[in-house]
């Protein structure tokens, strides 16, 4: 070999191109794309397995408390328009579906206008007969067991106040029920019983005072819908009242479903503010998240 073939086995090889930096408006293509499909993802998701739902009203007492928030697997009923975002009409009728169990705690789209989320238990299932005596639940001849429990105590707590003060009531259901607790804060203080189902489902419930509904006909629910009411049986527009908007849900169609109870993801007592990091943390009751259904 000549020292000419060496040098040229020696030269360096070409390099190759270096790419040209991406300009700033393919970045920005690129960052919409990714925040577009992230969206589509998150919709995906939450349309059609686990969304979050916040406890607004006092109609789920004692299980649920203003301020939880909770995990609901959008799975469990299977699907219908109303599984959707705005309950946009691309499902018809309803897809894999499955009726829930008795005791069941089921977000659903109320009637009669289906605008609002709902949040009941499931008493009365399609050709159950259900009615009320005196406050007692009688499905389908027999009377739900129900035994005392120690009484339910409440701190009156601000997002109690401030939803007290929305709908024109008290943040007890009466003054009577109003105290002062040894460490001089207001509280709500109830009679709470434990209610039964046929299925061994057992749950707290509240029953405060008489009032109308306490006495309702003999109800025989139709095919395809659910008998419903709240825990609170005193603060609950459920499926003792006719189905008219703000005052009841009537027996509401397995259609309207959109999901099962999981767990409790979160609770506040509604005290925080942004201003106040601190009140982040002292805000949250932690003993409420996780508990499940």
């Amino acid at each position: 070999m000549t020292e000419a073939s060496i040098a040229a086995d020696n030269s360096p090889s070409p390099s190759a191109p270096t790419p040209a930096p991406a300009s700033a408006k393919e970045e920005a293509v690129d960052t919409v794309r990714f925040l577009a499909l992230l969206a589509i993802a998150v919709l995906v998701f939450r349309s059609f397995f686990l969304s979050p739902f916040n406890i607004p009203s006092e109609s789920m007492q004692p299980r649920l408390l203003i301020g939880d928030y909770l995990l609901v697997n959008k799975m469990a009923y299977g699907y219908s328009k109303y599984s959707l975002p705005f309950s946009v009409p691309l499902i018809p009728g309803r897809i894999f579906p499955r009726t829930p169990e008795r005791g069941d705690v089921v977000v659903f789209k109320a009637p009669p206008n289906a605008d609002n989320d709902y949040i009941k238990r499931v008493i009365g299932l399609p050709g159950d007969s259900v009615e009320l005596r005196d406050g007692i639940v009688w499905l389908n001849g027999e009377p739900l067991p129900r035994e005392p429990m120690p009484d339910f105590v409440i701190p009156v707590t601000p997002n109690m106040i401030e939803a007290a003060r929305a709908s024109g009531t008290l943040p007890c259901y009466a003054m009577e029920f109003e105290e002062v607790g040894s460490d001089g804060r207001r509280q709500c203080r109830y009679k709470q019983f434990r209610e039964t189902l046929p299925n061994g489902k057992s749950y707290a419930i509240l029953d405060i005072v008489p009032i109308a509904e306490d006495n309702t006909p003999l109800i025989i629910v139709p095919e395809g819908h659910l008998f419903l009411m709240g825990d609170n049986r005193d603060r609950s527009a459920d499926s003792r009242f006719p189905a008219i908007e703000n005052q009841g849900i009537g027996l509401v169609p397995e259609e309207n479903l959109v999901g099962h109870a999981l767990v409790g993801m979160f609770s506040t007592d509604g005290s925080a503010s942004w201003l106040n990091p601190i009140s982040w943390f002292t805000a949250a009751r932690w003993d409420r998240i996780g508990d499940g259904f």
